[in-house]
């Protein structure tokens, strides 16, 4: 699983124009699933990202999380994380999930959110989406399962 972590001080998510879901101060994710990811991994992940101390504190340290803050959480299904672009000029996508199985983890993932934090907005799985994102700092993190050593057991 690959996760592109934004955290914004607010962001939208529309399809054909119409706004889907929608944040304020907290953290946008963009997440790509493989054939490879299983529940438990989309588990540990949300995990990590809800636990993850990047919100100044009152010394102006990065010591809090989401929770800490109140924040929340637009998440947002992303296959091309999954592009391959060591050949040619046109992406391959071969080490994407199938609809149907990163559609499940994407779910799950979502819904393991809700247990971390009040609000949890999300796009639509498969659609051609608008996502419009104010970054607060700018502060990005690119997260990967496999380098993170998440795995199932």
């Amino acid at each position: 699983m690959r996760v592109v972590l934004q955290r914004v001080t607010e962001a939208t998510v529309s399809v054909d124009e119409a706004v889907v879901g929608a944040i304020g101060r907290g953290f946008l994710l963009l997440v790509g699933v493989s054939d490879e990811d299983t529940m438990e991994i989309a588990e540990k992940m949300t995990d990590k990202i809800c636990r993850l101390r990047i919100f100044a504190d009152e010394n102006g340290k990065t010591n809090l999380s989401l929770a800490d803050v109140g924040g929340e959480l637009l998440v947002v299904s992303q296959f091309t994380l999954y592009a391959d672009c060591r050949k040619g000029n046109r992406p391959g996508f071969t080490r994407a999930g199938s609809p149907d199985w990163a559609n499940r983890i994407y779910e799950h993932m979502v819904a393991c959110c809700r247990g971390y934090v009040d609000k949890v907005e999300h796009g639509v799985f498969g659609a051609d989406m608008e996502v419009r994102l104010v970054n607060d700092g700018p502060f990005t993190l690119v997260l990967d399962s496999t380098e993170l050593g998440i795995q199932a057991r």
